[in-house]
């Protein structure tokens, strides 16, 4: 029985999922620097100032103005770029870019979850238009990403809204009033310091992979770390979206059957209950 089914108000329950390094074992935006570089939408300098700056975040942990920085550039790099050429390039080399990076145990999570009727919800603070085919690709039921102005097709260089920090548990807690969820009995997963307040909006919050201040925090808190360890391809699993389906940014179906980390979650869960 599903968590939603035997809840006594019969509220829904969602899954709040970070993209990188939490489903995807690298940057979503540094994945798709490749195909950028090859269709002449940055330079090469571009290209490796980028992956230098990705290497020193990941390497230092997530850092406010670090990650702030990081932004500015990639604001200042994609001005005047054209929407629907990124959107293309997205969309045709999808499943070369992330289907290797996707983590296996992320993938037996997201499918676990859809089984047990829970909407999987993926919040990012990489741009809608790399985060909404991938979060289709798996199966999520809702995307929120950042999204930067357009202006005539293209780019302005401004944000109109930066998921990032406390805007994803504001979005966590709209998405709640909208469609019915139960916080406190909903889930959230991340690697970064950074999404504590929405780790604190849900009642079952999960470091995965997390940085060092969040693997501190968790521990005092008690919340449960995950360990992710293994990118898998999902290409035989996982059919290719079609353009309506990526634009509609809707789910294409569960993925893998869940495996053994779900059972260990939901067995910790019964053996918390009957300690109580």
């Amino acid at each position: 029985m599903s968590d939603a089914a035997s809840s006594p108000t019969g509220a829904r329950v969602a899954a709040f999922f970070d993209l990188d390094k939490t489903i995807i074992a690298s940057s979503s935006a540094l994945a798709f620097s490749r195909p950028l570089l090859r269709h002449g939408l940055i330079n090469r300098r571009a290209a490796l100032k980028s992956a230098y700056a990705q290497l020193m975040f990941s390497i230092s942990g997530a850092d406010e103005g670090q990650t702030e920085r990081l932004r500015s550039q990639v604001s200042a790099l994609c001005t005047g770029w054209d929407v629907a050429q990124v959107s293309s390039i997205v969309n045709e080399t999808l499943h070369d870019v992330v289907d290797p990076l996707v983590y296996a145990e992320a993938a037996e999570l997201i499918a676990a979850h859809k089984a047990d009727q829970h909407d999987v919800i993926v919040l990012s603070a990489t741009g809608e238009e790399v985060v909404a085919p991938i979060a289709a690709m798996l199966g999520a039921d809702i995307s929120i990403a950042t999204r930067m102005e357009i202006v005539d097709g293209r780019y302005s260089g401004e944000v109109q809204f930066y998921c990032y920090g406390e805007e994803k548990a504001k979005s966590a807690r709209r998405l709640a009033e909208e469609h019915g969820y139960d916080l406190t009995r909903s889930y959230a997963y991340t690697d970064s310091s950074t999404d504590v307040p929405l780790l604190e909006a849900v009642g079952l919050p999960f470091a995965v992979n997390p940085d060092k201040p969040l693997r501190k925090l968790a521990t005092e808190r008690g919340w449960p770390i995950l360990n992710f360890s293994k990118p898998v391809s999902l290409r035989t699993r996982i059919p290719s979206p079609t353009a309506k389906t990526l634009a509609l940014g809707v789910g294409v179906g569960a993925l893998a059957a869940a495996g053994a980390t779900w059972y260990g979650i939901k067995h910790r869960r019964r053996a918390e209950g009957n300690g109580q």
